[in-house]
């Protein structure tokens, strides 16, 4: 089978909690599934990705990983993290500048070895494929063999963590007598609502599988996830119909674009903390999880009653602008 074709980096099954106090605030069963304890370095959501990626650039001789993000990337940290435990080598290309302050997934990327070339976000939107086939050339140059991870881990072979992340929620539901009829998440390069989408429909189970973009609009997203899911069905070849009206993303929650806090961003990140006991982070977590409680607000949610929100991970990825807005 497809989905056993991976190796593993993550602590699974990530454990299913409910947020009582936040569910009594909302009047809806909230419950949380806590991917950010996948592991440590490799923490988060994109391990599940780099547990099928990984293995095909093993399948294929590797010895290097390039990919990309922006300088606090979850992914590109988690990537040097899992090249540096399978004795591989990192290439990662940053969008930003070098002279940023060592903190975070950066200071991280620079402690497990990787090699760093820092870009444009002119290079990034327009040229990045090309820059890291660029890489990958020069790497061959020095006798290496290396493979291209996207960002975020989000195409056909990675969103398979995600589709195998939902055979869990499913066999979760069961063990914990309930249904959970929403499952939320971020939204940042569509690979994690890919998964969870295709898995939910593949399966044939009923919940609505809402995705929370924290950049770009609904329309980009609509045209990545149509794209990943056809990968998907030629990596597992099992079909589903692929309706672009029924994928479900929420717009509006972006703010003031990728990774910029807003102050109450920052102020529902402290409350969620102080409630519950539970850090989201203010790229991803925090952003979507605003997000559904503002959508729970509105009565967008008023249909469901369980409601399952993944937390994608991303605690390392703070910096000390977003502290700094925040009174303790």
């Amino acid at each position: 089978m497809i989905l056993e074709n991976k190796i593993k980096l993550a602590n699974l099954p990530t454990k299913i909690e409910k947020l009582d106090k936040l569910s009594k605030e909302l009047g809806k069963n909230i419950y949380i599934k806590r991917d950010d304890q996948t592991g440590t370095e490799v923490s988060g959501n994109k391990v599940r990705k780099l547990e099928f990626s990984v293995k095909e650039a093993l399948d294929n001789d590797c010895d290097y990983l390039i990919t990309c993000g922006g300088i606090q990337s979850n992914h590109a940290r988690a990537t040097a993290a899992v090249a540096a435990k399978l004795g591989m080598g990192s290439f990662l290309v940053l969008r930003g500048k070098e002279d940023n302050e060592l903190e975070g997934n950066y200071f991280f990327d620079k402690l497990l070895g990787a090699r760093i070339k820092f870009i444009t976000p002119e290079e990034y939107s327009n040229n990045r494929a090309q820059i890291m086939e660029n890489i990958k050339n020069e790497l061959s140059k020095e006798g290496h063999r290396a493979y291209i991870i996207p960002e975020g881990a989000s195409n056909g072979v990675g969103s398979l963590g995600y589709y195998n992340a939902m055979l869990e929620i499913l066999e979760q539901q069961k063990q914990m007598g309930i249904k959970f009829d929403a499952i939320a998440c971020s939204v940042g390069s569509g690979g994690t609502y890919s998964g969870l989408y295709y898995g939910n429909k593949v399966t044939g189970n009923d919940a609505t599988v809402y995705g929370i973009n924290i950049t770009g609009d609904r329309e980009y997203f609509l045209d990545v996830v149509e794209s990943l899911l056809h990968e998907l069905i030629k990596y597992t070849g099992q079909e589903i119909s692929i309706n672009r009206d029924a994928i479900d993303i929420v717009d509006g929650y972006p703010g003031l674009g990728y990774a910029i806090s807003r102050p109450e961003e920052i102020e529902f990140i402290k409350h969620i903390a102080q409630l519950e006991g539970i850090i989201l982070d203010p790229v991803y977590t925090g952003k979507a999880m605003y997000g559904l409680v503002q959508e729970i607000k509105k009565g967008t949610f008023d249909r469901h009653d369980n409601i399952l929100f993944i937390h994608t991970g991303g605690i390392f990825g703070w910096n000390t602008a977003q502290r700094s807005m925040i009174e303790l």
